[in-house]
């Protein structure tokens, strides 16, 4: 058990699909399985996203199709759905008071949290902390400007993954996005690793964890789970 922990989860608050007039945000199984990990773990956790108030679902990841036990669990949990329209302001969150921070993806922060300011800095001050920085399938958008005490990319020498080029084009978005992951993580000096396209694969460098995708959120919860033990 880890009673003592409190976990900071961060969302976008973005919902445009750029100029499509589609609709986004963040992933629900994406979110939904990392909490129910935390918490049945026996930590608390705290939902923040850059607007604060509510965090918008992408309407795909509601679809039949990409349902899960978590999300299944998610429909019948007025709290946590009551959490969801009810976030903390990002700018209002104390990294001191948390012990890790989790990114879940959707396609909502390659336009928000990757320019971020405050998020920006709680990532940094996470990981100067030592505490674990988590972020699965479009998180890692969020390493974008993030930097060293070197001021260098954070990611630079580091083993990273996220969603890949093949897996953007297959989903026909290369020419939507802002930018694609995999290609920034590699201009900003990652060592970037990935599996075959919608497999499950995630990676830890230090007290860093990526996912590739969405099917890498039970595996990248449990990476951060073995570091707070």
């Amino acid at each position: 058990m880890m009673q003592q922990h409190k976990i900071l989860m961060v969302l976008t608050s973005h919902d445009a699909m750029g100029e499509t007039g589609h609709k986004t945000g963040f992933w629900l199984e994406e979110f939904t399985t990392p909490y129910y990990a935390f918490k049945d773990a026996g930590a608390t956790v705290v939902v923040a996203s850059p607007k604060g108030g509510t965090a918008p679902i992408d309407p795909n990841s509601e679809a039949e199709d990409a349902q899960s036990d978590s999300t299944r669990r998610f429909d019948g949990d007025a709290e946590l759905q009551d959490m969801i329209n009810n976030t903390v302001k990002l700018s209002d969150v104390n990294a001191y008071e948390y012990d890790a921070i989790f990114y879940p993806g959707g396609h909502g922060p390659l336009w928000d949290l990757a320019e971020d300011s405050t998020s920006r800095q709680l990532i940094e001050t996470f990981y100067y902390q030592g505490k674990p920085v988590g972020a699965v399938c479009h998180g890692p958008a969020v390493f974008r400007h993030t930097r060293s005490d070197r001021d260098e990319p954070l990611v630079k020498g580091k083993r990273v993954t996220g969603f890949t080029n093949s897996e953007e084009a297959a989903v026909g978005l290369t020419e939507v996005v802002p930018f694609l992951v995999e290609d920034m993580l590699k201009e900003n000096g990652g060592l970037y690793e990935k599996a075959d396209d919608f497999t499950s694969y995630v990676v830890t460098d230090g007290n860093l964890v990526t996912g590739q995708n969405p099917v890498s959120s039970e595996a990248c919860v449990n990476a951060v789970l073995a570091l707070l033990k």
